[in-house]
């Protein structure tokens, strides 16, 4: 670890003269118990209270200096009113110092910063705690984790993000346990098992940020995409961790008896009859949460019903409720005040866990108090967030999975090129979303909300009579982007498939390939802005500013700096390092900084590989928190990485029955972490000589478990693991000339 220091003079608060200002009453209403001891290393003497209240979270707004909450205010706009870096200076941007977090997971929160100190949360729920001027560490935490959670982990060992509240740091650990720790010190005050099925060894996770909700903090879970999990959301309080309530988002099996709460009587009639209950209904609260203090309602947004595909059985999908849904519930009560539905009878994983924005926006004649969600499904939602009527509903991306929306409830009508059970069909958004986790951005002043938008189709195959049969993660379901579908090579695990372009003859246009775009949306004309085309489709999320600027990292290592009002490109800064969180910012002692954790990952880190084409190939996956200032110099770049070659390929082994299971057990169970080429995760054919001697104490026993690599015995035999080896050793001769050492560029 380490961190750099560079002393300048402040610059003044320029701020741009063009900005639009929607109205001026949206202005006046918008101010309104487990295995002890995580490490602690003092290294700084500043002294922090982590004093952060109800009145300074409702006045956030002004008290400017400070990023108080993951979104920044209590609405989780991701705007900072600071605009000292602005249209005019941000070309003097520059590196003012870096924090190393000896990681190459995914990293997808947004640190906050309160009273001059930095907390950030990165892999499995470790917390950082750093001086937000110099980088220098105060103290880190580190939750004692089984590395058996991470296989559970549908989409690496991510965090999104802490809460900071008078004096603690609450934040949720991958194993499903919620810590308070006290923000002076780094040492645990309390810990919390909020997984109701950990006997059961049901596949939860907890990747999410918690929420405070007046004295109540409260959290999620995810896991949907496995079998076994029902979706809830847990309330506890904020002194003790004492559970007050908690509230499922689908029913339990009508065999237990009577629905367990007064919202789940009715939605249990909109679930199939034949229902396979053991798979648990899904609808996870696994990110997008906000709450409103002055209606104390809580929002929160689900996820897919458990599972995607229903054909087993002669079943025929319902509504499934509350899955997909937005849903607001009683701070006080934990009962549901209303719910929307964006997709009923989801079988495409459209989640509906997207960060909301809280806003209060021009509706005719009158302000109305609004939510807005740019979904996965494609369509951007205002919606009342008194009493969950829908305001307005628009695509805001490529979509082919419905003809349209009912102009009064918003209820899709199927599109024919999304019924994927009697054939794959080719179908936009793909699951990765139109938008999915990364934050999008809101600017009250140019009215325009600023969405990571990824436009990109899949070619969906129901799996359930095919030789590849159940995927875990993923049920029946495989889902290929266009540029990876190859129906010869894929032939083996899927049997006869269609040529992409006899897929795409009703829509040429959705078998392009998949692109991220930076998307200004104005949300009261219901209409894209401005809009600028980038490199890859996985790209960071966003920040917006006072100073009119947008700022958006890549998966190129690329931070942008936009003009808010018009999108002209101001700024481009090399990191070396994919980004794919938020940036934010802060000013201390009349100097702002602009701060971002870069580190590729997330469920497309594990399922594909870097982009060769990028400048942050070449120095891997090196996670750390980059910070900003003007009149800073160029961002350092991290130690080039080279690949591991092989001195000697490993002995053939097995039948050509046996290497033909193999891959399907890969498929399976392994390939949605290692895949192969350049990725998040090791390539399997890259694997030493001793390491393949430890093969089997690997995947079986979990030799490796304390690195995440999980045990695998549960559901591989020792003939499965053979067959698993065999496979993978197959792979490894028949890419012998990429993979043997032999002269070449240092740079892959």
């Amino acid at each position: 670890m380490f961190a750099h220091k560079i002393n300048i003079q402040p610059v003044g608060n320029v701020v741009s003269p063009f900005r639009i200002v929607v109205a001026l009453l949206i202005a006046i209403s918008m101010c309104d118990c487990g295995r002890p001891d995580p490490a602690v290393t003092k290294t700084a003497t500043q002294s922090i209270d982590g004093q952060i209240d109800k009145s300074r979270r409702v006045n956030s707004i002004k008290e400017s200096i400070d990023w108080i909450t993951s979104g920044g205010d209590q609405a989780g706009t991701y705007y900072s009113p600071l605009a000292i870096i602005n249209d005019r200076s941000v070309n003097e941007l520059g590196f003012a110092w870096d924090y190393a977090l000896g990681t190459s997971r995914g990293l997808e929160a947004t640190p906050i910063v309160v009273d001059g100190m930095m907390f950030a949360s990165g892999n499995f729920g470790r917390v950082y705690a750093l001086n937000a001027v110099t980088g220098n560490e105060k103290w880190t935490y580190y939750p004692d984790i089984d590395g058996q959670w991470a296989r559970y982990a549908c989409c690496d060992a991510v965090n999104r993000g802490l809460v900071v509240w008078k004096g603690r740091v609450y934040v949720g650990a991958l194993d499903g346990w919620l810590h308070a720790i006290d923000a002076k010190t780094g040492k645990r005050i309390w810990k919390v098992d909020t997984l109701i099925a950990r006997d059961q060894h049901q596949p939860y996770t907890l990747p999410g940020a918690p929420l405070i909700a007046g004295n109540l903090i409260v959290i999620g879970n995810a896991g949907g995409d496995f079998k076994g999990v029902r979706g809830y959301i847990s309330a506890y309080d904020l002194e003790s961790g004492t559970l007050k309530w908690r509230f499922f988002t689908v029913p339990r099996d009508p065999k237990l008896g009577p629905q367990d709460q007064p919202h789940l009587k009715s939605a249990v009639m909109t679930w199939d009859p034949k229902q396979r209950w053991e798979f648990g209904g899904g609808a996870a609260v696994w990110d997008g949460m906000s709450y409103d203090p002055d209606l104390h309602l809580i929002y929160i947004g689900t996820g897919n019903a458990s599972p995607y595909s229903t054909r087993e059985e002669g079943q025929h999908r319902g509504d499934d409720l509350y899955s997909a849904s937005i849903v607001a519930i009683h701070a006080e009560t934990g009962q549901m005040a209303w719910y929307y539905q964006t997709v009923p009878g989801d079988e495409w994983d459209f989640d509906s866990t997207q960060k909301m924005i809280l806003a209060d926006v021009p509706v005719g004649d009158v302000i109305r108090r609004v939510l807005f969600q740019a979904a996965k499904n494609g369509y951007f939602y205002v919606l009342d967030r008194v009493t969950g009527e829908l305001v307005s509903a628009e695509k805001f991306a490529f979509v082919n999975w419905t003809i349209g929306l009912d102009p009064k409830t918003g209820r899709p009508t199927i599109s024919p090129d999304a019924e994927y059970l009697k054939g794959p069909k080719l179908i936009a958004p793909s699951m990765a979303g139109a938008h999915s986790w990364q934050p999008m951005s809101y600017d009250k002043d140019t009215g325009l909300v600023y969405i990571p938008t990824i436009e990109a189709a899949m070619v969906y195959i129901d799996t359930d009579r095919r030789p590849s049969g159940l995927i875990e993660g993923s049920f029946t379901v495989a889902g290929i982007f266009p540029e990876g579908y190859d129906p010869k090579g894929m032939s083996s695990l899927f049997g006869p498939l269609p040529a992409l372009k006899d897929l795409a003859k009703a829509n040429p246009a959705v078998a392009a390939n998949s692109r991220g775009v930076l998307r200004a949306w104005d949300p009261i004309r219901k209409r894209i802005a401005w809009e600028h085309a980038l490199q890859t489709a996985w790209n960071g999320g966003v920040l917006s500013t006072a100073g009119n600027l947008v700022i958006q990292g890549d998966a190129t290592g690329v931070l942008t700096a936009y003009t808010a009002d018009s999108g002209q490109v101001l700024k481009r800064i090399e990191t070396g390092t994919s980004i794919m969180a938020a940036p934010m910012t802060y000013e201390i002692a009349g100097r702002q900084y602009l701060a971002v954790m870069a580190g590729y990952g997330g469920a497309t880190g594990l399922s594909y590989a870097y982009p060769s084409n990028t400048a942050a190939y070449k120095y891997g996956n090196a996670g750390r928190i980059i910070v900003l200032t003007l009149g800073g110099k160029d961002v350092p770049r991290p130690t080039e990485f080279a690949d591991r070659t092989l001195t000697q390929i490993p002995q053939s082994e097995g039948t050509a029955q046996g290497i033909a299971h193999g891959e399907i057990l890969y498929n399976r169970f392994c390939a949605r972490c290692h895949i192969f080429g350049r990725g998040v995760l090791p390539d399997l054919r890259r694997l030493s000589v001793a390491t393949h001697q430890l093969f089997y104490e690997i995947v079986l026993h979990g030799l490796y478990q304390s690195n995440g690599m999980a045990r695998w015995d549960d559901v591989l035999s020792r003939s499965d693991a053979e067959d698993i080896h065999a496979y993978l050793v197959n792979q490894t001769r028949d890419a012998s000339a990429e993979l043997l050492e032999r002269p070449r560029s240092k740079h892959p």
